[in-house]
């Protein structure tokens, strides 16, 4: 009987890793949900969020050009955008990480409440699905899922919670 080449048990070993690795990330999905525009547990917004997952999250997927990701972060907002009226309509705006980088928040207002009261240079925390682009990048999918099917995202600002 042949063995298989190493490539093949190379291949298996990186699958397996990426299962373990997809599985550690769902965990902390598990949470129950909160109901929209609920009052904010956590520390003051000029925190960083204490569940932000790895440092650099979204420069390490902008990198490599990858997308589909769910991302948690904080940044200040740089450019308050025309709403995008195609289709869902959506809050748009600009935000700057503390890194530096900066990416484009696409806020679903037909599945959301918009963000009342937004600023240029206040403070938000974000939970969205990272999408690859040339200019660094859009978080949207910051809302629940109408269907129940997957846990959604949510934008926090000035101690407000927008699913």
């Amino acid at each position: 009987m042949r063995r298989p080449p190493k490539q093949i048990w190379a291949l298996v070993g990186l699958l397996a890793l990426a299962a373990l690795y997809g599985w550690e990330e769902y965990q902390g999905e598990g949470a129950a949900p909160l109901p929209r525009s609920a009052p904010l547990e956590a520390a003051p917004l000029d925190r960083a969020p204490p569940a932000a997952p790895r440092a650099g999250h979204i420069e390490q997927l902008y990198e490599a050009r990858r997308s589909g990701q769910m991302v948690e972060a904080r940044g200040e907002v740089s450019k308050l955008l025309p709403d995008d009226l195609d289709g869902s309509r959506h809050q748009r705006f600009i935000v700057r990480l503390d890194s530096g980088h900066t990416v484009l928040i696409s806020h679903n207002i037909d599945l959301a409440e918009r963000v009342a009261g937004l600023e240029r240079g206040d403070a938000v925390l974000f939970r969205g699905q990272y999408e690859w682009n040339e200019r660094g990048g859009v978080v949207h999918w910051t809302h629940h899922d109408p269907g129940g099917r997957r846990p959604g995202g949510w934008l926090e600002h000035r101690g407000e919670r927008y699913r």
